[in-house]
């Protein structure tokens, strides 16, 4: 039979309420189900170390959809993000019933978006002491409240030495998350490439850059502690001297769309750009 994982946001009661839904619509598709959700729901098999679903299908934001990339990462599981309440990047736009969710589910009518990866290295006295990898952005940060000294290399090249809140490398992905936030620019999904923005540095050039995905970024920590922080979630204490090592993966992670794929239609959405008076088809 074949099954799909339902990754349910764990405090959302609407995401609880959808996948209650979609399990027995799955199920007349022929299509079992399995969960992630802590409390269990009736009809799902609680989730196990097994990788046999064909589909992960995020109830929740684009915090339950990095939780699901954590997931379904090393293998060819596809995600499919549903919209629950703001409109996510890597959701869709608007939200399908739970039984024509799961008609298109069943019948694979959907389209795949392969998603540039970074990954991280921690060396300590040049020996390599930790590792991770992020699909939004890797960050290189002050772990207190005082800023952090850090000096910036890019290709074995001295880029920057800077005394800053952080450094923020981030994925076409991560581009509209955090380092949005702080003043970075917009890639679209398919441009491979990684963004490096300083946060609030002292420099007289302290702007967004973006770097080929090719590079290797080389981060060495300059005052006593830092920390690294990967999407937020996966995070490594720091100390004076410690390099971190920052290139993309060879991995990728498929993000699927039923509706259009075209990334402008979810921007205007997201920032609700004004467009009134298009005389486009």
């Amino acid at each position: 039979m074949r099954s799909a994982l339902l990754v349910v946001h764990p405090t959302r009661p609407e995401a609880l309420a959808f996948a209650k839904e979609l399990i027995p619509a799955l199920s007349a598709s022929g299509i079992s189900s399995l969960t992630n959700f802590s409390g269990g729901i009736d009809g799902a098999k609680p989730l196990n170390d097994s990788k046999d679903y064909e589909i992960a299908i995020v109830l929740g934001g684009d915090g339950t959809m990095l939780r699901a990339a954590e997931i379904v990462l090393g293998t060819n599981i596809p995600i499919l993000g549903i919209n629950l309440g703001n409109v996510g990047f890597l959701a869709e736009i608007n939200r399908p019933g739970a039984e024509e969710l799961a008609k298109h589910v069943a019948v694979k009518n959907y389209r795949g978006e392969a998603r540039l990866l970074l990954e991280f290295e921690v060396q300590r006295a040049g020996k390599k002491i930790n590792s991770g990898w992020a699909l939004n952005e890797l960050t290189v940060e002050r772990s207190h409240a005082q800023m952090v000294e850090l000096f910036v290399q890019i290709d074995g090249r001295p880029l920057s030495r800077w005394g800053c809140d952080g450094v923020i490398c981030a994925t076409p992905t991560g581009s509209t998350a955090y380092a949005f936030s702080a003043g970075g620019p917009v890639l679209w999904p398919e441009v491979e490439a990684i963004v490096l923005l300083p946060l609030a540095a002292h420099a007289l050039y302290s702007r967004p850059m973006v770097v080929s995905p090719n590079s290797l970024i080389a981060i060495d920590v300059e005052s006593r502690e830092a920390l690294v922080s990967a999407d937020g979630i996966r995070k490594v204490e720091l100390l004076r001297d410690d390099r971190v090592i920052i290139k993309k993966t060879t991995q990728k992670i498929s993000i699927l769309h039923i509706e259009s794929a075209v990334f402008t239609d979810r921007l205007v959405a997201k920032f609700k750009l004004p467009i009134e008076g298009w005389r486009g088809e």
